[in-house]
């Protein structure tokens, strides 16, 4: 588990193929790779990811084809900035929200005001009843708070501190994010889903439950 508060940056310096998914190294911070020993998990742009090799400049992980298809860790140039978040520990506070790093879906960057504000995102129209104002998501595993959404788009609030220390700064529209709901949201779909609840999940994704 992870919290989405996102304290140290890295970059993508390799990505090589190999049979059924993808190679990465990413150079990190030294107190990042601290916490990157085999076998540890390392939230990657709101990935989790498994450390498979450790050096005193960077650390390696395998991603399956899975991941690779689901997430945009496949696409990002060499270079790329990168968000990196050591797994939550027993006592870590939990100043973010629960995120699991297991990505529900791509967005997309629409709308990037020139300064402070709200920042507008489409997202896969499967992911508007697990969406709702005042509800939590992650964004390229930033810990975020809904603003306004729709059947498939969303909005939420950036001050220039989170822009300024994370790679947001670099993102332009059109540019492609990760995506990972609340968890309640999701089983709360879930539950619903099962029960056949169709009209009930219509009315969520449109305007939550007091709409």
């Amino acid at each position: 588990m992870f919290t989405g508060l996102i304290r140290q940056l890295g970059t993508l310096e390799t990505r090589s193929s190999r049979s059924g998914g993808a190679r990465l190294r990413i150079a990190a911070p030294t107190d990042l790779l601290a916490r990157a020993e085999l076998g540890a998990s390392i939230a990657v742009n709101g990935v989790c990811l498994t450390s498979v090799a450790v050096d005193a400049h960077g650390w390696e992980s395998e991603l399956s084809e899975e991941t690779l298809a689901k997430s945009t860790l496949g696409r990002l140039p060499l270079g790329a900035a990168l968000h990196l978040e050591p797994a939550l520990r027993v006592g870590d506070p939990l100043d973010g929200h629960l995120v699991s790093g297991h990505v529900d879906g791509v967005g997309q960057l629409l709308v990037r005001p020139a300064g402070e504000g709200v920042w507008r995102f489409a997202m896969p129209p499967e992911l508007a009843p697990m969406t709702a104002p005042k509800g939590s998501v992650a964004l390229d595993g930033i810990s975020l708070t809904v603003v306004d959404c729709g059947l498939d788009w969303f909005t939420v609030a950036l001050i220039p501190e989170t822009v300024k220390h994370t790679a947001l700064d670099g993102l332009h529209p059109g540019d492609p994010v990760n995506l990972e709901v609340d968890p309640i949201g999701r089983y709360v779909a879930r539950a619903l889903a099962l029960r056949g609840s169709e009209e009930k999940l219509a009315k969520f994704a449109q305007s939550g439950w007091g709409g």
